[in-house]
């Protein structure tokens, strides 16, 4: 497995600063490690917002263009999408994708807040984004400077986590090491995470209307512990593994691999299954 790396606390800092020199990190592996989980996520959300040629979309959080690109197929090439992510090395990675796929004249990519996303109000018809809220201080605020952007009658659409399958037990192993003011999308399940009706209520709360949930299921598979732990560190839980003592980094993996392995399903692989929580609304 990969070597333990010196001890950092992101919490520590800004929550912001945090998530974005996290996201840094991860941002060379991030949905690489040949586990199928971001993406199908992504493509549930721009399937849901049926996005339409000539649209403006914005994705906030774009990350490695899971959504993006996905907004870009829908909008053609009379449409627009702008994507923004606190993370610099996500952004350059992302727009060399952009650039590579020959996307340059109608998708821009850049640094940005999803707080305070930097648009004209008014001139975006959709705004996707996709498992980023939940990381945000404040993410009724952010829904709201969202809405003063969007158009009448403009759509948004993101993607949370519901629950996973009870056998799966493996995310136990980080309890311990989480502080209580880093947000992690795997524990921050209260609140307007907790159920569908709670996040239509804080989307409502941000002024939105018509808000409704779709829900689905994405799994993940793993061949072995190693597997595992190179997703878990290319994803937002590399957050966690970063706060955990280097003397204490072998028992968490004898830990984990024990989980793993009564996890273990009749083909050998292990793995969980992610409820997934769709919620839409406009303005």
């Amino acid at each position: 497995m990969a070597d333990a790396e010196p001890t950092t606390d992101p919490a520590s800092e800004d929550p912001r600063a945090g998530v974005r020199v996290t996201f840094d990190k991860v941002a060379d592996t991030y949905d690489a490690v040949g586990v199928e989980f971001m993406g199908p996520i992504a493509a549930g959300l721009v399937a849901e917002l049926a996005v339409q040629p000539g649209e403006r979309v914005l994705d906030v959080g774009c990350g490695r263009g899971a959504a993006l690109l996905r907004l870009a197929a829908a909008t053609g090439d009379t449409g627009r999408v702008t994507g923004i992510d606190l993370s610099p090395r996500m952004i350059e990675l992302t727009a060399a994708d952009v650039l590579a796929a020959g996307l340059g004249g109608s998708v821009d990519v850049r640094v940005g807040d999803a707080e305070d996303p930097g648009v004209a109000g008014g001139s975006i018809d959709v705004i996707a984004s996709s498992l980023v809220l939940f990381f945000l201080p404040d993410p009724t605020a952010a829904l709201a400077s969202w809405r003063r952007a969007l158009v009448d009658g403009g759509r948004v659409g993101v993607s949370t986590f519901g629950p996973l399958n009870p056998e799966w037990d493996v995310d136990q192993i980080f309890r311990p090491y989480v502080p209580e003011n880093l947000p992690d999308p795997r524990y921050r399940v209260g609140g307007p995470f907790a159920s569908d009706s709670a996040m239509e209520e804080m989307v409502a709360g941000a002024g939105f209307v018509d808000a409704r949930t779709v829900t689905t299921t994405v799994s993940a598979r793993f061949a072995d512990a190693e597997h595992w732990e190179r997703w878990s560190r290319s994803a937002g839980q590399r957050r966690i593994w970063d706060t955990i003592p280097d003397d204490e980094v072998e028992a968490v993996r004898a830990d984990a691999a024990a989980r793993l392995d009564r996890c273990r399903r009749p083909d050998g692989q292990m793995g969980f299954d992610q409820g997934v929580r769709y919620t839409l609304a406009r303005r």
